[in-house]
């Protein structure tokens, strides 16, 4: 459920934790309790429709060296309970959803539409595949924003859509890289890729996603030039992340990008760094 984390960055970027007042700084519980609720929705519905995609899955994941081990697929869990499972989360995560409004409760239910299209459809359509592994991480982005009713900035989308494409392109390569001669035999869009045609993919999406982020820190500078230093020296972590990222897929580390995220340390470092920047740059600059 690492991804589901994403609901905070729209809320956290556009400042709805903390307010600066003449005494002092003011901390918003209310906006942590709202983006709690917003992630237990987004949790409790993709659960369900991963108990889908792993119930239509079972057979290919059991020829995967390391998918062969979830529940489903190591019959654990029969496939009826998992769709009871799935039915029963998929609603309470609706209702948490149309506890905060109307248009949150939409963007829930577009991921688990697409979600489930995935399962049945769209991962065996190239090119398809990544546009639908990618909008999952730009719902998530964006159902933030929407749970707490805070705009979303052109920088932020074109940020979002070209990072999760990213990250999806380097999930294939990994997977490809991974799973070698197999790789037709688990997953059928694996064997249409090529490995130039997904570098393409991922350098293309790099490129923009930089640029964006440098354009946006820039124009943050300038708005504020109490904060400039720290947007500007954000770019620096931001930056050797990106790299990392890029590295550490072509050693064969992307195919769960969750893990590498929890696991590599390096990246864990310039996370935290670029959110200490960040952070004052918006808080404290």
């Amino acid at each position: 459920m690492g991804q589901n984390v994403l609901v905070v960055v729209a809320p956290a970027a556009a400042m709805v934790y903390i307010d600066r007042t003449p005494d002092g700084i003011e901390f918003k519980w209310w906006a942590v309790a709202r983006t709690l609720v917003a992630f237990a929705a987004f949790s409790m519905v993709a659960s369900a429709t991963y108990l889908v995609n792993d119930s239509v899955d079972a057979e290919s994941d059991r020829r995967h060296p390391t998918k062969r081990n979830r529940p489903i697929a190591a019959g654990v869990v029969s496939i009826p309970l998992a769709a009871a499972m799935a039915i029963v989360l998929a609603l309470g995560g609706f209702g948490l959803a149309l506890s905060r409004n109307w248009q949150f409760c939409v963007v829930v239910a577009i991921y688990a539409v697409q979600t489930t299209l995935y399962s049945f459809w769209l991962k065996n359509e190239p090119v398809l595949d990544l546009v639908a592994l990618s909008s999952g991480f730009i719902l998530r982005l964006v159902g933030g924003a929407y749970a707490l009713q805070v705009e979303v900035s052109p920088w932020f989308f074109i940020i979002s859509c070209f990072g999760s494409l990213f990250i999806a392109v380097g999930k294939r390569l990994a997977e490809k890289r991974e799973l070698g001669e197999n790789h037709g035999s688990i997953r059928k869009t694996l064997a249409m890729y090529t490995e130039p045609y997904l570098r393409l993919l991922q350098g293309i999406a790099a490129t923009i996603v930089i640029m964006a982020y440098v354009m946006w820190a820039f124009e943050k500078a300038r708005l504020d030039p109490s904060s400039a230093v720290w947007m500007e020296v954000s770019i620096l972590p931001f930056l050797v992340a990106i790299l990392r990222y890029g590295l550490l897929v072509e050693l064969g580390k992307g195919s769960a990008p969750e893990d590498v995220l929890s696991e590599e340390r390096q990246m864990q470092l310039m996370g935290a760094l670029w959110v200490v920047l960040v952070g004052v740059g918006f808080y404290v600059g």
